[in-house]
């Protein structure tokens, strides 16, 4: 059986082993596969059986140049890179990895929030540079530096990572709640359901853990952002697009938003000339929230799992 990675190196640069997938057949990696060349796609998968990708798409048209596969793993959560309609049509699953990020993605979201916050490595520079063996009194501070204990998160998509962020946010003297694609009954979950017009109007702090949809797209744009508090800070550590970049840019310059922290981008890598790169006050991560090795381990362990469940003819987390 011909296992085919085509874009295997953001999850394994060379810390972790594809020894899971050598196990059940003969496996070639790629570290990348151009995203826009179909013919260099088709011509990877070649006669493989089994292909594994994180960001390389697969469409129809190179499903119907390549009969002979039959199954899909996403090295992913999102799986919006492959035509998994094309896929359930050819009878080939498509199997993504729920799950794993969870605690990671919370964490660096809490950090992005924690660094608006008291600007630790601002401070830190500055030091290094010099200002506090110079300064005149025993301390100082750029700016001003904000305590959470009191204030509201409003969370938006309340699946295991917003729970996660919630979690931390109430342990941090925060209040809680949180909007979803469909209200929850008093008590069924720790945060109280709000409408997302109401969690705006209400949120301090607005983090966003929702997938991309057709109807999240621009979730974040200039008519939302007239009804957040004024001085808010946006979090998004979940996908790009969910935000208009400019929209935001033009909140944080013209201080209607206080600071946004953002681990994703419209398009990635960031192009040199996104506003968010010049915008005030926004703290930008180059999408590392799922990348701590121990997530990047439960990954490539569900991965595993997800074929050889295929294999013995269980498949999981199948999402077509």
């Amino acid at each position: 059986m011909k296992i085919v990675i085509l874009d295997g190196y953001c999850l394994n640069p060379g810390d972790l082993s594809w020894d899971g997938f050598a196990a059940m057949g003969e496996v070639t990696v790629y570290d990348r596969t151009p995203t826009d060349d179909e013919d260099g796609i088709v011509r990877r998968i070649g006669d493989g059986e089994i292909v594994l990708t994180n960001k390389t798409p697969i469409t129809r048209a190179i499903l119907d140049r390549c009969p002979s596969v039959r199954y899909i793993g996403i090295l992913a959560t999102g799986y919006n890179v492959v035509d998994t309609a094309a896929a359930r049509g050819r009878g080939v699953p498509v199997c993504n990895v729920p799950g794993y990020g969870t605690a990671s993605v919370a964490q660096l979201t809490i950090a992005l929030l924690l660094e608006i916050c008291h600007k630790a490595g601002q401070h830190n520079q500055a030091v290094h540079q010099g200002r506090w063996s110079g300064c005149a009194d025993y301390c100082f501070w750029d700016g001003t530096l904000i305590e959470l204990a009191g204030k509201t998160m409003g969370i938006v998509g309340y699946g295991s990572i917003g729970r996660a962020v919630g979690e931390i946010a109430r342990a941090l003297g925060m209040t809680e709640i949180a909007t979803g694609p469909h209200p929850w009954a008093d008590g069924e979950r720790p945060a109280p359901y709000v409408p997302l017009e109401e969690l705006l109007e209400r949120s301090d702090v607005v983090s966003l853990h929702c997938p991309l949809f057709p109807e999240t797209r621009g979730l974040i744009n200039r008519e939302r952002i007239a009804r957040m508090k004024d001085g808010a800070i946006l979090l998004n550590t979940s996908r790009g697009p969910l935000i208009v970049e400019r929209d935001v840019a033009d909140a944080l310059n013209s201080g209607k938003l206080r600071a946004a922290g953002v681990d994703v981008a419209e398009t990635e890598p960031i192009p040199a000339d996104s506003p968010l790169l010049t915008a005030k006050n926004c703290v930008i991560t180059p999408h590392i929230a799922w990348a701590p090795l121990e997530a990047r381990q439960r990954l490539m362990d569900i991965a595993v799992g997800n074929l050889r469940a295929f294999l013995n003819g269980s498949p999981e987390n199948v999402v077509n």
